[in-house]
């Protein structure tokens, strides 16, 4: 059974592609990154761009934007090759691409964020607010948009950052726009607006492109796919010849199991990790729950609901006003990370790029940097063996992607990178291991084996939080789901009662 399109009539597919590439081909270093990819971007049609991590969706991205240039190949607009793309003749030619970043100024405001880049490409000597500003009020009136023109982009939501960055990319005459992971930090309505908001672009006339790891929602909204594994393209074709299974088949080469798998617990085992009125005014109050030793529990909530700072307090990042956590039998000082690794918590952050890794350092380094007292001699050297030995099991325990362990961080994929995090606190034999969104930015393929590796530190005993708003992944692993609204546990749903429909009606309620 395949996924239906967006309800919005689509534009002919036989229409005339306002762009398209042929035959494209990028090595680096002797490495092939594509070979023989084609696609066509057809006005008023959203077009999914899919694959695992590392198939070479970004650096074809690239090469359109003119931030790389082919080995062979062409790339047409309107039929017309152009010789030689570069990134101020892809924007004159209304190509644009929105980051996961967004790229916006966040000292600017919001009108100042849409219309000054297109000042700058118009290689304006001089900028003046208050002449522009009619242009942001244009476009935002235009696309029915409910955006504070006034306020500074850091004190908006991360959808009304990304809304910026849409109308940013239109008052410069988009008509090609790529979307990098546009609903990674969206909650279910402010996906909804944004795919409202994608309909009013497709009427326009305007080719999207999506990228994206959530299937559900990419089959929702596109009319046209290609599939691209190993930097070759092994897929193509409409929207409606695919669904979530032959989807998820293409990108990895394989069957996926996504059914549910729980880890047994034994229910007369002490609690591993008990917490007890645990409160912050402002952020969380009256957190109380138990853990046991080998289970997966589910913390999960809107954005903004107090999901976070929960997880931040258990580790010590934030300091509780009030409340007790007591890790098998003994009581974890409040406040302190320090206390809390000795206790035998790990905590992998949301952010992993700035709060769980040191990039320009090799994976080796990451692997062991939570770790090194035990892999010190007496005389407080590390010992060469031990960390070898430790480095080395990771590494292939968790399958790890790369030519060696001293490849720098900064040249993983994001599920590789997600993987040297989890092995730099499995190196620390946690009791507890945290996780705040651990599969966000990872591709379908390296979602299933990371969960599997959750799924065997559990049957090794070790107990597992794993905070997310990916509800099919909660339902596929946990087995209980605590729902928190406000900064409240809400509700505690297992057995039966873990079901996608029932967590979104819970946090939505």
């Amino acid at each position: 059974m395949t996924t239906s399109t967006t309800a919005s009539p689509p534009h002919e597919a036989s229409a005339a592609p306002v762009l398209e590439v042929r035959g494209i081909r990028k090595t680096f270093g002797g490495v092939t990154a594509l070979d023989d990819i084609a696609l066509r971007l057809l006005p008023g049609r959203v077009h999914c761009l899919a694959g695992e991590n590392g198939c070479g969706k970004s650096t074809l991205i690239k090469i359109i934007s003119g931030v790389e240039t082919p080995d062979a190949g062409e790339i047409l607009l309107d039929g017309e090759p152009v010789h030689r793309m570069t990134p101020t003749q892809a924007l004159r030619a209304g190509i644009q691409v929105i980051f996961q970043d967004f790229s916006l100024f966040p000292n600017l405001t919001v009108a100042e964020n849409i219309v000054l880049p297109a000042a700058i490409a118009e290689r304006s000597r001089l900028y003046s607010a208050r002449r522009r500003r009619p242009d942001a009020e244009r476009i935002v009136r235009d696309l029915g948009l409910d955006l504070e023109l006034d306020a500074d982009v850091e004190t908006l939501s991360v959808a009304d950052r990304q809304l910026t960055a849409i109308c940013r990319a239109l008052v410069q005459d988009a008509r090609v726009i790529f979307m990098d992971e546009p609903t990674t930090a969206l909650t279910h309505s402010e996906v909804e607006r944004l795919f409202a908001l994608v309909r009013r672009l497709q009427d326009r006339g305007v080719a999207l492109v999506f990228v994206s790891h959530k299937l559900d929602e990419v089959l929702a909204v596109s009319q046209d796919i290609t599939v691209l594994r190993s930097g070759r393209l092994v897929a193509n074709g409409a929207a409606s010849d695919f669904d979530v299974s032959s989807l998820t088949e293409a990108m990895t080469g394989h069957a996926i199991d996504d059914s549910r798998v729980v880890v047994d617990v034994d229910d007369e085992a002490a609690p591993l990790l008990d917490v007890r009125g645990l409160s912050l005014p402002g952020a969380f109050a009256d957190v109380t729950f138990q853990l046991r030793p080998g289970e997966v529990l589910g913390l999960t909530g809107l954005l903004g609901s107090g999901r976070g700072e929960i997880a931040d307090a258990l580790f010590g990042i934030l300091t509780p006003a009030s409340g007790t956590v007591v890790l098998d039998g003994v009581t974890v000082r409040p406040g302190s990370i320090d206390a809390a690794i000795r206790a035998g918590l790990g905590y992998v952050p949301e952010d992993r790029l700035t709060q769980g890794l040191f990039l320009d350092k090799p994976i080796a380094d990451n692997i062991i940097a939570s770790s090194l007292g035990a892999h010190a001699t007496a005389r407080l050297f590390l010992s060469g063996a031990r960390t070898a030995a430790t480095i080395g099991e990771l590494f292939r325990r968790l399958r790890i992607k790369a030519p060696h362990v001293q490849a720098p961080v900064r040249s993983l994929s994001g599920g590789n990178a997600q993987r040297v995090v989890l092995a730099k606190w499995l190196a620390t034999s946690p009791k507890v291991l945290i996780l705040n969104g651990p599969t966000v930015g990872v591709d379908v393929g390296s979602k299933a084996e990371i969960l599997e590796i959750l799924r065997d530190a559990a049957r090794a005993g070790m107990g597992v939080i794993m905070i997310s708003d990916d509800v099919p992944e909660l339902v596929s692993i946990c087995r209980r789901v605590l729902v928190v609204r406000r900064g409240e546990i809400v509700e505690e749903l297992s057995g039966d009662g873990i079901d996608t429909a029932r967590i979104q009606e819970v946090m939505a309620a």
